[in-house]
C-alpha cells in the first residue's frame, strides 16, 4: 500500500534527517515536507548527518508549498495529535487504528454498525495512507487535523507524554510496518550442538587422570570430587568445542611435572 509521511512546517533540519532515518529502518521512502523553515533543508549538513546513511530517502523526498500537493494520490489521512480536538476525527492509538483500517472494519464503523470479526486476509480499499506531523513547537493546526480521518495518539506517560518529532515518526512507522506484516525474521547462526554423554564421560576420565597426576585427586580416597564435577559439567551443557578445550587443559596437566610427595 502506498505510504507517505508528511512533515508540516518543520523548523529543525536535524529532525528531517531523523525522519529519513526512521523511515528507512522501517522500509519506507516517501517523505514530503510542506513549507519547511529551510527551503534547502534536504541538503543541509545537519540533515545529512542525522540521516545516518538514509541518503536515498532524502534523495526521494520532496518540498512542496501546500498540504494539498503533499497529499496528491492519498485517500486516508492520519493526523498525529496528543490532544483530541472538539469536532475533530476520532482519536485512536496507532495499533488500534491500523487493525481497523487493514481489516476493513472502518467501513462498518462509518455506517454506525458493529465491526465485523477480522477476516483471515486483511483488506483495505484505501489508495494510499499518509501520516501527518506538525511543527515542533505547536504540532498540527486544528484545520489540518479536521481534514484527517483519525488522530493518532501514541500511548505515553501522562505526566511526560511529548515525544520529539523523530521519535514520534519512528514509533508510527514501526507500528505501521508491523501492521503490514513486518519483516522476515533474520535467521541467526544456529547454537553449537551440545556434547553427547560419551564425550562428557571421556573428558571426565581424562580430567580424573590429570587431577590425580597433579595431586589434586587422591585415587585411594576420591570422595565425591568426580561426581560433583560430573554434575557441574552437566549443568554447563558443554559443546563439543568446549569438551576439546577441557581435554587440552587435562593434557597440559598430564604433561606437567608432578609435585613432589
Amino acid at each position: 500500500m502506498k505510504t507517505r509521511f508528511v512533515l508540516i512546517e518543520t523548523s529543525h533540519a536535524g529532525n528531517v534527517g531523523a525522519a529519513a532515518r526512521a523511515l528507512k529502518t522501517m522500509g519506507f521512502d516517501d517523505l514530503v515536507l510542506v513549507r519547511p523553515r529551510w527551503p534547502n533543508v534536504l541538503r543541509k549538513e545537519e540533515t545529512i548527518q542525522r540521516a545516518s546513511g538514509a541518503l536515498d530517502v532524502l534523495g526521494h523526498a520532496r518540498v512542496v508549498e501546500t498540504l494539498e500537493e503533499a497529499l496528491d494520490g492519498i485517500s486516508h489521512l492520519c493526523a498525529t495529535a496528543m490532544t483530541p480536538r472538539d469536532f475533530g476525527p476520532p482519536t485512536r492509538t496507532p495499533r488500534q487504528h491500523f487493525e481497523l483500517l487493514l481489516s476493513g472494519a472502518l467501513d462498518v464503523l462509518d455506517e454506525g454498525a458493529e465491526p465485523a470479526p477480522q477476516e483471515s486476509a486483511p483488506r483495505c480499499n484505501q489508495a494510499g495512507v499518509a501520516f501527518l506531523f506538525g511543527c515542533e513547537r505547536f504540532g498540527m493546526s486544528n484545520d489540518d487535523v479536521y481534514r484527517c480521518d483519525v488522530a493518532l495518539s501514541i500511548p505515553s506517560n501522562p505526566q511526560f507524554g511529548s515525544l520529539n518529532l523523530g521519535a514520534a515518526i519512528q514509533v508510527v512507522a514501526y507500528e505501521w510496518r508491523q501492521a503490514l506484516g513486518g519483516f522476515p525474521v533474520v535467521e541467526h547462526t544456529p547454537a553449537p550442538q551440545r556434547a553427547d554423554a560419551a564425550q562428557v564421560a571421556g573428558m571426565l576420565g581424562h580430567w580424573e587422570q590429570a587431577l590425580a597426576h597433579i595431586g589434586f585427586l587422591d585415587p585411594a580416597a576420591p570422595k565425591k570430587l568426580m561426581p560433583r564435577l560430573n554434575q557441574l559439567f552437566n549443568r554447563a551443557q558443554l559443546t563439543a568445542e568446549e569438551i576439546h578445550i577441557l581435554r587440552g587443559v587435562a593434557k597440559a596437566m598430564l604433561q606437567s611435572t608432578p609435585p613432589k610427595r
